[in-house]
């Protein structure tokens, strides 16, 4: 279960600072108050802030190296040295060579550009290099987006003969290559170390060229926004200005990509631009990529944009298939540790980060997956927020062959032996270096719902460019009930209002009995601000509901038709006392903070096991994939309990669906399905129920047995019993609530004993 936390909190002396900027700037606290918890503490912070431009870039000359490299470089073009480019195969590495390799045709210098293909590994290699050399004879080698941690073929390419400039921007080795060095991470003058590979290139370019480089800042913003780097400081300046270049004249690789994708936002260079960009590396053609960045002649660019389209197609289908593949792994194997870590024989490389990524954030941890090749296996690692993967890997190194990336992902070569030894390795080093805290997800909120949503929606639009450290900000609402609904039949996407507020919850289908369950629960959203046939709407965007599982009186009812839909199976499992029970949920939660579910189907078995006072409380179904410990309450027919090692039932229901392989352990009392003692299972009664229900017939029906009884309020009858009636005579065939009403089925003729729900329920009165 996420936990919610709020994004900042100010001291008294702190907070008159926000009401002076808000009084400044004109703005509302609570804008304010976002804009000071990330930095922006002074008026002139305020005034770059919300212009970013040109105006605000960093001279590139306060960088460690870049006068050695623009010296050597203009050596270079008086003497008419062979230069060559060296890059990466991703978005940022082929936005920085675009950078590079427009300056230097600009300053007079044609370079020789060279990318890697996926295949060939990351950085520099003895391959690569001799490719090189056998191709062009460079006399100057100059690295983007990598080398850093190259000191060997930094060696090898002077060995040849040729001079070497490494510009970069990921994490320091301990040892650095010879040559002239050009990383805001190294100590100097210059105050921003976040560029990304291409924001490197993009102030090299300036250093050579000077203003003539802001050209080019189209390909430094796409790279900024695909490589995650924060959306803070120069970087702010970098995007923003790019998408200004973009909007107004877009070069033709970009019109080609983004088709009519109307306003352009760093999100849309997340989500349109860069999966395509990254597409041709992932596809072992890299070089279409550069290609389509460097071309001149529109209709090769045309013929480039739709191969990369292509390609990123059959990426997303490969990542699927991938994914299900991995997933299916972690099944059979269990993921119960402080790493997520597994290799494939024949898994694509070009694949593993995505999926990867998707691993880590499913199970709240870290996730490093590898391909086998030969006697050694490349991988690359994801992260997730609190845990520093770069630091892991370097703790492990004595496992590890080669390495190198950043705190959130690296990519990691070991040798096939040591595989096993440095997933232990990881395990501890984590499991001691992090508390269970870290591992939780949280959702970080910059304040509560309110009615000056209006002027806050229009404010946080000054927040923008937003990505990676200038996050959209989120904020959230206290709920109980709510009429939640589909927004239309058959739509996964549901709407609800609040105080004459509209919340829109994507794909929020999943959670709608929670949300018309009364819960207390926590709406977290984000302001929207939209324009449509000339008018103006402001809207809540759900992103996640957090909920209080031991809350609510009203969902017990819920939990009740639960019982009944699950109920008609046979129980498999062992039996073990309620204080047997006991000792084994303290002793596993003491031994390991995943793979239990503890099942109950009513609150009082809950009270009764001391241990679970400590657990976060589930309801319907587990919300999180990671397979943490966690107590669930009132399973639903479609939860998924496969990922758990072992579910521990302490009150019904009779049987549960989808454990796959876990071990299944009933409390001897577990056959206590709390509830179903109130029920009437006489026939009088239903038939007298039944020609109740014929007198509301064609009124609204709501998804649930447990929201249609509340609904429906049948005079002389408790809900309880209307949820078994419904329950028994849609089995029966006898009604329909499919289309959205109640609907009774004429001509229909049947007897009691042939409902499953029915027999389930007699079975166990008859049995008490």
């Amino acid at each position: 279960m996420k936990k919610l936390v709020r994004e900042f909190e100010f001291s008294p002396e702190q907070l008159n600072c926000v009401r002076k900027l808000a009084a400044t700037a004109r703005l509302t606290e609570t804008t304010a108050g976002i804009l000071y918890a990330r930095g922006v503490d002074t008026e002139e912070k305020l005034e770059k802030f919300l212009r970013p431009s040109a105006a605000n870039y960093l001279s590139p000359m306060r960088m460690r190296g870049m006068r050695e490299a623009t010296e050597l470089i203009a050596r270079a073009r008086e003497e008419a040295w062979r230069v060559a480019v060296f890059g990466d195969y991703d978005a940022d590495g082929i936005g920085a060579c675009a950078v590079l390799s427009r300056a230097l045709t600009a300053y007079g210098i044609e370079p020789y550009l060279y990318v890697p293909e996926r295949t060939d590994g990351y950085g520099l290699s003895v391959a690569a290099i001799d490719k090189i050399f056998d191709e062009f004879l460079p006399d100057l080698v100059i690295t983007v987006d990598c080398g850093i941690s190259c000191k060997a073929e930094v060696e090898y390419i002077k060995q040849q003969g040729a001079y070497v400039i490494v510009t970069d921007h990921h994490e320091l080795p301990d040892e650095l290559p010879d040559c002239i060095l050009v990383n805001p991470k190294l100590e100097d003058d210059y105050p921003y170390d976040n560029l990304c590979g291409a924001g490197v290139a993009f102030k090299l370019a300036q250093a050579l060229i000077g203003e003539a480089a802001y050209e080019l800042v189209d390909f430094a913003a796409l790279s900024t926004v695909a490589d995650s780097v924060p959306l803070f400081g120069e970087n702010r300046d970098i995007v923003a200005e790019g998408l200004r270049r973009i909007e107004t004249s877009p070069r033709p690789a970009f019109s080609a990509l983004l088709g009519k994708s109307g306003e352009v936002t760093a999100q849309t260079l997340a989500f349109t631009v860069a999966p395509r960009v990254n597409a041709a590396g992932r596809m072992g053609d890299a070089s279409a990529a550069l290609k389509l960045f460097t071309s001149e002649d529109p209709a090769e660019i045309y013929d480039l944009a739709v191969r990369l389209n292509t390609y990123n197609l059959e990426r997303q289908k490969y990542c699927d298939e991938l994914y299900a593949r991995v997933r299916a792994e972690i099944a059979a194997e269990g993921a119960y540790g402080n790493v997520v870590m597994l290799a494939g024989e024949d898994w694509n490389a070009g694949f593993v980060g995505i999926v990867a990524a998707r691993i880590a954030e499913e199970f709240s941890r870290p996730a490093l997956l590898f391909v086998r090749r030969g006697g050694m296996l490349k991988g690359s690692a994801r992260s997730i927020e609190r845990i520093n993967i770069f630091e892991a890997l370097k703790g492990c190194s004595a496992y590890i062959e080669e390495f190198g990336g950043h705190a959130q992902a690296a990519g990691v070569n070991v040798r096939e032996e040591n595989f096993e030894k440095l997933k232990a390795a990881l395990d501890d080093y984590i499991g001691s270096h992090y508390t269970r805290e870290d591992f939780m997800p949280t959702v970080a909120v910059a304040g509560e719902f309110s009615a000056d949503y209006r002027k806050i929606a229009h404010e946080l639009n000054l927040l923008e460019p937003c990505g990676m450290g200038n996050r959209r900000p989120l904020f959230f609402a206290e709920a109980a009930h709510l009429d939640a609904a589909p927004i239309k039949p058959g739509s996964p996407h549901v709407s609800f209002s609040m105080e004459g507020f509209e919340f829109v919850y994507f794909n929020g289908l999943k959670d709608l009995d929670i949300l018309v369950s009364d819960l207390k629960k926590r709406i977290v959203f984000e302001y929207n601000v939209s324009h449509f046939r000339g008018k103006e709407y402001v809207k809540g965007f759900v992103r996640c509901v957090i909920y209080d599982g031991a809350s609510g009186k009203e969902v017990e009812l819920d939990a009740l038709e639960n019982r009944l839909r699950l109920s008609p199976a046979v129980r498999e499992g062992t039996p073990l006392g309620a204080d047997e029970i006991g000792e084994l949920i303290a002793s596993r939660a003491a031994s390991c903070a995943y793979g239990m579910c503890v099942v109950a189907s009513d609150r009082a078995a809950l009270a009764r096991v001391p241990v679970l006072r400590e657990m976060p409380v589930d309801v319907f179904r587990p919300s999180s994939g990671s397979c943490m410990n966690t107590v669930l309450y009132a399973p639903a027919p479609d939860c998924d309990l496969s990922a758990f090692r072992e579910v521990i039932v302490l009150s019904g229901p009779a049987y549960l669906p989808q454990t796959g392989n876990a071990k299944l352990v009933y409390c001897d009392r577990s056959s206590d399905m709390g509830g179903l003692d109130s029920l009437d299972c006489t026939r009088e009664t239903l038939l007298r129920l039944f020609a109740e229900l014929k007198r509301h017939e064609g009124e609204a029906a709501v998804p649930g047995y447990a929201a249609d009884a509340r609904s429906l309020r049948l005079f002389g009858f408790s809900e309880a019993q209307v949820v078994f009636a419904l329950a028994v005579f849609e089995e029966l065939g006898l009604i329909s609530l499919a289309k959205g009403r109640l609907e009774i089925v004429r001509g229909k003729h049947t007897e009691l004993i042939h409902s499953q729900i029915y027999s389930a329920v007699v079975r166990y009165k008859e049995g008490k």
